[in-house]
């Protein structure tokens, strides 16, 4: 672990680790806030998703909304530990298969009722 994460400064805008009295980010370029004692920037918190992905289990397709469940647990495990890449990255797969779950229960709601209203006409 590096001093840098040690210390708990991360940049306004990439979210990356800088060292405490950085003014410019090494990593984008960006200015930061300056206090007396150095940046005084906390990590950007970033979603995790956890609630869409529970009810895309519920309500839409089980087997995409497990995976989204997996990817929505990592992203405070990884924020906290110092890894934002690694939570951003999971947030995003997380977000991706809520959304791919989400469509997959609409497409498969709309068949069955396509199916439902088309039964009930030729029986009529």
């Amino acid at each position: 672990m590096t001093e840098e994460t040690k210390t708990g400064k991360f940049c306004t805008e990439c979210g990356k680790a800088i060292h405490a009295k950085a003014e410019i980010c090494p990593h984008c370029g960006v200015r930061q806030v300056v206090s007396g004692a150095g940046v005084a920037v906390t990590a950007p918190s970033i979603p995790n998703y956890l609630v869409q992905a529970i009810l895309v289990t519920l309500f839409c397709c089980l087997p995409f909304g497990i995976v989204s469940i997996v990817y929505a647990a990592q992203v405070n495990g990884k924020e906290q530990a110092g890894d934002i890449e690694g939570a951003r990255q999971a947030s995003q797969l997380a977000k991706k298969w809520v959304w791919a779950g989400f469509l997959c229960g609409l497409v498969f709601m709309l068949f069955y009722l396509g199916i439902m209203v088309f039964a009930a006409v030729m029986g009529a």
